[in-house]
């Protein structure tokens, strides 16, 4: 019966990691986004397309992305960054993931081939975590 069960659930913890882990990637994107006040739809057009390439349509982009946002927009605005990196830091365990994140994110900031203060400090603090 053991054997049956873990048949069966096998993967289940994993993609509930994944889901977890991909919203937190989610949130880091929508925090670089929002770090200049400016949204721009070519950076949500961006994010979307980095989420697909992750995770397919395994993962609902529009379901998820309104809660990022205002997530990245209430530590923008509380001035609470650090602690807002912290909490992605801590959900995302996957080494792939992790490095990926960088580059993701600095192609969110460069979409409309310029970068502001705001994100360029950002990306260096994401290097640091994730590169």
């Amino acid at each position: 019966m053991n054997d049956r069960l873990n048949e069966l659930f096998e993967g289940v913890a994993v993609h509930a990691t994944a889901d977890r882990e991909h919203q937190a990637a989610l949130e880091l994107l929508a925090l670089v986004m929002v770090a200049d006040h400016h949204l721009d739809p070519a950076e949500i057009e961006m994010i979307r397309e980095i989420s697909e390439d992750w995770r397919g349509g395994a993962f609902s982009f529009e379901q998820y992305l309104g809660p990022a946002m205002a997530k990245a927009r209430a530590a923008v605005n509380d001035h609470t960054i650090d602690a807002f990196l912290d909490d992605v830091d801590h959900r995302i365990t996957s080494r792939v993931l992790r490095l990926a994140l960088f580059s993701a994110a600095r192609q969110v900031a460069g979409v409309d081939d310029d970068v502001s203060p705001e994100e360029g400090t950002l990306l260096a603090d994401i290097a640091v975590r994730f590169g």
